[in-house]
C-alpha cells in the first residue's frame, strides 16, 4: 500500500490539479475566438429559453444585449478590433503551455505556479481600474475579478503540495 503523503501521491495530486487548471485556462481562452457567435447565442437565449434568467436579472440581460450589439457592430464595421480578442485567446493558450514545466518537474518549476498566482491577483486591480475607464458595470468587474479569486485557489493548493514534495525530496530541487 502506497503512502498517501509520499512523493508519488503528492506528484499525482499536483498533476491532477494542474490538469484541471490548464483545462479551465484553455477553455476560457478558447471562448474568446468565437465571441460574436457566443454573444449572439447568449442574447438569443436570454430572449428565448433563458427568459426567466433575464426577468430575474434584467441588468444582466440589458448588458449582454448591449455587448452583443457592440461586438456585432465592431465585427461588421471594424473586424480588426476583434483581433485583440484573438490575441487574448492566444495568450491564454500560451500561458497554459507554460504549466507543462510544473507538470514535468514541479519543484524546479514552482516559479510558474507563483507567476500564475501573481497574474490571478493582478486581475483585481486591472478590473477595478480599467472597468470604470471602459464603462463596464461594477457587477461585471466583480465577475471578472472572480476569475482571479477562483484561479488562485488551485494554484495555492498546488504550491503547498509542491512545497511538501520539496521537503520530502530536497535532492530533486537542486539543493544540497
Amino acid at each position: 500500500m502506497s503512502d498517501p503523503n509520499g512523493p508519488r501521491a503528492l506528484l499525482r495530486r499536483i498533476r491532477a490539479w494542474l490538469i484541471v487548471f490548464v483545462v479551465c485556462l484553455v477553455l476560457s481562452g478558447a471562448t474568446a475566438f468565437p465571441l460574436v457567435t457566443e454573444l449572439r447565442l447568449l442574447d438569443a437565449a436570454l430572449d428565448g429559453w433563458a427568459a426567466p434568467v433575464a426577468e430575474l436579472l434584467p441588468g444582466l440581460a440589458e448588458w449582454i444585449g448591449r455587448v452583443e450589439e457592440g461586438v456585432r457592430s465592431a465585427d461588421e464595421q471594424a473586424p480588426y478590433l476583434l483581433y485583440g480578442t484573438d490575441w487574448l485567446a492566444f495568450a491564454h493558450l500560451v500561458i497554459a503551455v507554460a504549466f507543462h514545466g510544473p507538470y514535468r518537474d514541479p519543484v524546479r518549476n514552482i516559479w510558474v505556479i507563483e507567476f500564475g498566482m501573481i497574474a490571478c491577483v493582478g486581475i483585481i486591480p486591472l478590473a477595478l481600474i480599467c472597468g470604470p475607464l471602459r464603462g463596464i458595470p461594477f457587477w461585471w468587474s466583480v465577475i471578472d475579478m472572480s476569475f482571479g479569486v477562483i484561479g488562485i485557489l488551485p494554484l495555492l493548493r498546488v504550491r503547498r503540495l509542491i512545497k511538501r514534495l520539496e521537503a520530502l525530496s530536497p535532492v530533486q530541487s537542486g539543493r544540497p
